[in-house]
């Protein structure tokens, strides 16, 4: 079974706990060790007594002499010494007798075949006892109390470190590749062990990330001289007076997927350049541009393909955003919509601060949802080649500019994206 309580509040619990269990196991033996002693020393001294009794007074005929807090009973005596009913039943040895406010001890001898009964009036004596039964039980109240504050102090002493560690490996600036170790400001303790294990972890993230961006930005690079030929290329095929309607056709569609190619080298490529924090020169476009650009461009493959094509820009926004991760947001969820979509048609509709891509394709069922924002995973009817990293950009993009995606479903069939992007949100349509 797992605590979910802190550190700090599992150690408290601890100290309290054990701080109980060792009162409590010396408040009872306190108790029982009282008991026993009162037991043999108070038994001793009856017996004592009985026997000089029955030795110096009831041989010798005489009347047994006692102290005004004892008592004599025999089986077989008269009058004040003749053995009450309630003492009759008792076993032989040493007795606990409560007569209303009074106690007594008992001791119960048998001397042939005669029963003796020794009483000692003990009320004061209880009364000590149960004084030093409350002292031992307050002691134990206290102890307990204390060990909660004390517990409570060193709890927040001895997580101090733990949590000073916390909050440097949580900062943001301790992923910067200049950051310096956490291991040096910490004992070699269990604590600076972490500490270290924090460090080398780390340095290899800080390794894998350096990787990434040097990937990523090197083959982003690389790409754009071949995209430029192409696109070249294909604007000099156009101009080709004896190109026919056929070969002017996949001439354009290798140019629209020569764009989407650079647009996408330019989205890898800016992506880079965030976790580097150097985009804020990054080209910006209003929403309302971005969308008129691309359901221009995204209509004709679209009514191509036999679908309706919706566009409802609605009012005019003309806030800015980075032009390349929202034209890489808006344009895969596009090219996601007709890549699934046979049948029926597709929207694209424009609230104030976002964004709704609806399509009446297969859909996705709710419980698949979550993971196709994952990498690599491609809906229940795959088709084509893709490798399924189209949403996970989106993430990926929403996620670095502080947007988010949402993915509903659209009845009968069909799916539903919402994209707000941090103005006040209205997707109740």
């Amino acid at each position: 079974m797992e605590f979910k309580q802190s550190l700090a509040r599992r150690i408290l619990i601890a100290f309290v706990l054990m701080t109980a269990f060792v009162g409590g196991t010396f408040a009872v033996g306190i108790i029982e060790v009282v008991h026993v002693i009162e037991e043999q020393l108070i038994s001793r001294d009856l017996n004592n007594e009985l026997t000089r009794v029955l030795t110096q007074n009831i041989a010798q005929g005489r009347t047994p002499s006692l102290d005004s807090d004892t008592r004599f009973y025999s089986s077989d005596g008269r009058g004040p010494y003749a053995l009450p009913d309630n003492l009759a039943g008792l076993k032989l040895g040493f007795h606990e007798v409560f007569e209303g406010e009074n106690a007594y001890h008992a001791l119960v001898r048998e001397i042939d075949g005669r029963r003796y009964v020794m009483l000692q009036d003990q009320s004061d004596f209880e009364a000590r006892e149960q004084v030093l039964y409350r002292v031992v039980m307050v002691g134990f109240v206290l102890s307990v109390l204390l060990a909660l504050m004390l517990g409570w102090v060193l709890a927040r002493k001895v997580i101090e470190p733990v949590v000073r560690l916390a909050g440097q490996v949580r900062h943001r600036d301790q992923l910067l590749g200049m950051a310096p170790p956490l291991a040096p400001d910490y004992a070699a303790d269990e604590v600076g062990q972490l500490a270290q294990a924090f460090d080398d972890t780390l340095g290899r993230l800080h390794d894998v990330l350096n990787r990434e961006r040097l990937f990523t930005s090197d083959v982003s690079h690389e790409l754009r001289t071949p995209l430029m030929v192409l696109a070249t290329s294909c604007e000099l095929l156009a101009e080709n007076r004896h190109l026919d309607a056929r070969g002017r056709a996949h001439v354009q569609r290798i140019a629209r997927a020569t764009e989407e190619m650079r647009e996408l080298v330019q989205t890898f490529l800016m992506l880079a350049r965030a976790q580097r924090d150097e985009t804020s020169g990054a080209p910006q476009a209003s929403l309302t541009s971005v969308a008129s650009d691309l359901a221009n461009q995204w209509r004709e493959a679209i009514e191509q393909k036999g679908l309706r094509f919706e566009y409802q820009p609605g009012t005019r926004q003309d806030r800015p955003y980075n032009a390349s991760f929202l034209r890489s947001v808006l344009g895969n969820l596009l090219r996601n919509a007709l890549h699934y979509t046979d049948s029926g048609s597709i929207r694209l509709v424009l609230k104030e601060g976002g964004f709704v891509v609806e399509d009446s394709g297969v859909g996705i069922p709710e419980a698949e949802r979550e993971a196709m924002f994952r990498p690599f995973v491609r809906g229940p009817a795959k088709r084509g080649d893709g490798l399924g990293l189209g949403l996970s950009l989106v993430q990926r993009i929403c996620d670095n500019q502080g947007w988010t995606v949402s993915l509903g479903a659209v009845e009968p069939t069909g799916c539903r994206f919402e994209v707000n992007l941090g103005g006040r949100s209205d997707f109740a349509n």
